[in-house]
């Protein structure tokens, strides 16, 4: 039960707007489908609260807690899963819906004609210059649900580096049960290198400045 060091080349301190912001990472046990996540939460951020903080809670830990995250042996993709993950363009962060398994969780969220429809449009997109089939505007249109699968990864935690990690169901219902016990704001946030996302189901998904 400790706080962690920063990554390497990343500052704890930064600024926004003027106003210097200490991002103090907390270290806590693997969380698994065994986990409430309000628990988890108390258990190892407690003590480190002050008044005025923001606690920012991974997605993907919420998701894990929820049995949100399926074990790559159980997803069998269809053939048009194949098909579509073959086109997805590679990046250095993810591989998002780059992989059969990934793309076939993103049908069963979104549903078929979502993802059929989104690929069109990004492959129109393509025909007109677009670098990379599956652009922003396919997730756009597939939503949130397409845009927050995470896929396993070289540097993925096991044992999740074999699964396959879903949104989580209602966060914004998730951060209001955790800013009640501990009485600071709490946000459910979707953070990669290339930015973020406040996760909330009940009112729009808003900007958020990467915090990596």
């Amino acid at each position: 039960m400790s706080l962690l060091n920063s990554n390497e080349g990343k500052n704890k301190i930064i600024e926004v707007d003027g106003i210097n912001y200490a991002r103090l990472p907390i270290q806590t046990h693997v969380i698994t489908e065994q986990d409430n996540i309000t628990e988890v939460v108390m258990r190892y951020a407690s003590k480190y609260i002050q008044e005025n903080d923001i606690l920012f809670i991974s997605e993907k830990a919420v998701a894990c807690s929820q049995k949100r995250a399926i074990p790559l042996n159980k997803i069998h993709p269809r053939k048009l899963a194949y098909f579509l993950a073959q086109f997805v363009k590679k990046s250095p962060y993810g591989i998002g819906l780059g992989i059969p398994e990934t793309m076939e969780m993103a049908i069963c969220e979104c549903g078929l004609i979502r993802i059929l429809f989104a690929a069109f449009i990004s492959m129109i997109g393509k025909l007109f210059g677009n670098r990379g089939w599956f652009c922003g505007c396919f997730y756009k249109i597939a939503g949130s649900r397409a845009a927050s699968i995470d896929g396993p990864t070289p540097n993925t935690l096991p044992p999740y580096n074999k699964y396959v990690v879903l949104e989580p169901v209602n966060p914004n219902h998730v951060a209001l049960e955790v800013s009640r016990h501990l009485g600071i704001t709490c946000v459910i946030v979707d953070i990669n290198d290339l930015g973020g996302n406040i996760c909330d189901r009940q009112v729009k998904r808003h900007n958020l400045c990467s915090l990596i």
